[in-house]
């Protein structure tokens, strides 16, 4: 339906107007992030980027990271996380796993040692449940490196955490004490080893 190009040009628009700024189309979104469908169709194809309802739907469904979600009827759509402005998932706190991780460039390391993971532009930090998602996540901006989050942990001692249903756990920041170093050490064979904490 979409070639390669097509489908990252529009998926890229999508996050931009539906993360950061639905008024570079005049797009109204409502206090939980949703967005009417038929608007923003009319709206993306008035400042060209072509959209059509099949085409919205494929990359819905298609999307490898689940990034974008209907409402039941699918009447509304809307970015499954990473808001830079203000919305409310509707999401209730809950216990984490013992281990989450997260995953950067090495130029950013000595920075978050300092500072702890800071949620930046973001309403949230984000943290996946296992190695490869940090991993990949990391590679989009370097060399990648892998934290260690004592989720458990921060958990008993006060701090939230949630999970959206594409999997990606939420939290608002990680101070130092929580991070631990996880060393990958890639072989011939492409398998990763976890090295000792920090």
């Amino acid at each position: 339906m979409l070639n390669k190009k097509e489908y990252a040009r529009i998926s890229k628009f999508l996050s931009l107007v539906l993360r950061h700024k639905p008024e570079q189309i005049e797009l109204e979104l409502d206090m939980s992030g949703w967005a009417d469908v038929n608007s923003l169709i009319e709206k993306c194809n008035c400042s060209n980027i072509p959209l059509t309802r099949e085409a919205l739907n494929f990359i819905v469904e298609t999307n490898p990271k689940r990034r974008f979600a209907y409402n039941n009827d699918q009447t509304k759509i809307r970015a499954s996380q990473g808001h830079s402005i203000h919305v409310e998932l509707g999401l209730g706190s809950i216990e984490p796993p013992a281990v989450l991780y997260h995953g950067t460039a090495e130029l950013f390391v000595p920075a978050i040692w300092s500072k702890g993971l800071l949620k930046q532009q973001r309403q949230h930090v984000h943290l996946s449940s296992n190695v490869e998602t940090a991993l990949s996540v990391g590679r989009r901006h370097g060399e990648p490196y892998v934290f260690e989050i004592l989720a458990k942990q921060m958990y008993v001692d006060g701090y939230d955490f949630f999970i959206y249903e594409n999997g990606v756990w939420l939290t608002d920041n990680v101070p130092v004490q929580y991070l631990r170093e996880f060393s990958l050490k890639i072989n011939n064979h492409k398998k990763y080893d976890a090295g000792k904490n920090t």
